[in-house]
């Protein structure tokens, strides 16, 4: 490209002005990834109760985790624009509000044949789909329109789909009766701001960069560098998927998304709502303050912290139970737990993501990281065994919940760049 600049790695960027409406296409990516949350944190806390509300509740992550990867995929190549995407995507994610505001989850429109066909089709499945339509495109248009840090950026969004659900879990914990009013106002939240966001949400040009910060001088930054060096060279989907580090990465979700959700369906069984909302909220709060740590400390450690204090939180909700078996956990020891749970039950997601950037490249970053996210559909499935084993022994669960996150911690600081010989230490 004749007025490409190239740094000294021959990574190319197109600098070009900084558009007057960043700052509001920021914002309303940030609205549009609040008014889905409660499609899974409101849900798994409200209705997810019973067998058949578990299996609706995966089946949704499941189409969630593999919806952004297709349109992804249509989107960079110019085949599906981001208006269209996310119009769908507000018309999707509202039809899944409205239907589990006016379904009954529980047994008594389960069947003989499994969950409500209403519930299935409208929450489950269609649902879904427009979730991870508005988590994939505003993720993409985001990081693309802040390629200087997309990583902080990209985690203050999704820390909106983790604490995007308090005001409906409080509305419902002060009137229980209007949970379903609480889900058909959040419906039409929905239709508004992501409709909003489809009109105003535009992709930059390829290998676009702001023209006040010199490329070459950021890829030059040695403290940047220290502690988040940059790939070794610029994956291809086909190459990233043939390292180790890829299905490592996945696993690492798998785990940790599992015990995230699970945590949720646990605290909601206690009865507090006050304890429910704070651990929605630490769940995205604590998203961007990891990245900012993880620009101080490095990507890897901070990751490893993240899934230590999960794994700490679900030691102590486990020794919670013990104190008053016959009327439920209550106590110090559930609040740290929760605290614990919550800082690190959603901080994992925005720094794999910024690892997929770390150990691939950024070029393909998006497609790459999709294909890690969709392992959440497996996360899904091992939530609701999790909840499932909990109906009879809630300790048991919290102990299995307890190495699903424990073990990828001590795994995270082996993760190496793909690409680098191994003789450099890491």
């Amino acid at each position: 490209m004749e007025n490409a600049v190239r740094d000294w790695r021959g990574r190319s960027y197109l600098t070009g002005p900084v558009p007057a409406d960043r700052t509001r296409m920021f914002w309303l990516a940030w609205g549009a990834m609040a008014a889905i949350s409660p499609l899974q944190y409101g849900y798994a806390a409200l209705l997810a109760k019973e067998t058949t509300g578990l299996t609706l509740l995966a089946i949704w992550i499941a189409c969630q985790a593999a919806g952004a990867l297709p349109a992804l995929h249509l989107v960079r190549r110019g085949r599906l624009g981001v208006r269209i995407c996310l119009a769908a995507g507000a018309a999707l994610s509202a039809l899944g509000l409205a239907t589990a505001a006016l379904s009954d989850p529980g047994p008594a429109t389960a069947g003989p044949a499994g969950p409500g066909l209403v519930a299935l089709i409208g929450y489950a499945l269609l649902g879904g789909l427009g979730a991870g339509l508005v988590y994939g495109i505003c993720g993409e248009v985001v990081s693309s329109w802040y390629p200087e840090r997309p990583a902080a950026r990209v985690g203050l969004i999704t820390g909106a789909f983790g604490y995007g659900a308090v005001p409906v879990l409080v509305w419902a914990g002060i009137a229980p009766a209007a949970t379903s009013t609480a889900f058909l106002v959040a419906a039409a939240v929905a239709v508004a701001v992501i409709g909003a966001a489809a009109r105003h949400l535009r992709l930059p040009p390829a290998l676009w960069w702001p023209e006040d910060v010199d490329p070459r001088s950021y890829a030059l930054d040695a403290a940047r560098l220290r502690t988040t060096p940059e790939a070794a060279k610029q994956f291809r989907l086909t190459q990233a998927l043939r390292t180790r580090t890829l299905p490592a990465l996945a696993l690492i979700l798998i785990c940790a998304g599992a015990v995230s959700v699970f945590d949720v369906i646990v605290v909601a069984g206690t009865g507090s709502w006050g304890a429910l909302a704070v651990l929605v909220a630490l769940n995205g709060a604590s998203r961007s303050v990891a990245m900012r740590c993880s620009e101080l400390f490095g990507r890897r450690r901070v990751l490893a912290a993240v899934l230590t204090a999960l794994a700490v939180g679900q030691l102590l909700l486990a020794a919670a139970q013990h104190p008053a078996p016959a009327t439920g956990p209550s106590g110090p020891l559930l609040w740290l737990g929760i605290v614990a749970a919550g800082l690190g039950g959603g901080a994992f997601y925005p720094l794999l993501a910024s690892l997929v950037r770390e150990f691939f490249g950024v070029e393909r970053a998006g497609e790459i990281h999709a294909v890690v996210y969709s392992a959440k559909a497996l996360a899904g499935v091992a939530a609701v065994a999790l909840a499932l084993l909990a109906l009879s022994s809630a300790v048991t669960a919290l102990g299995v919940a307890t190495a699903l996150a424990a073990l990828p911690a001590l795994a995270t600081p082996r993760l190496r760049i793909p690409g680098l010989p191994v003789t450099i230490p890491l």
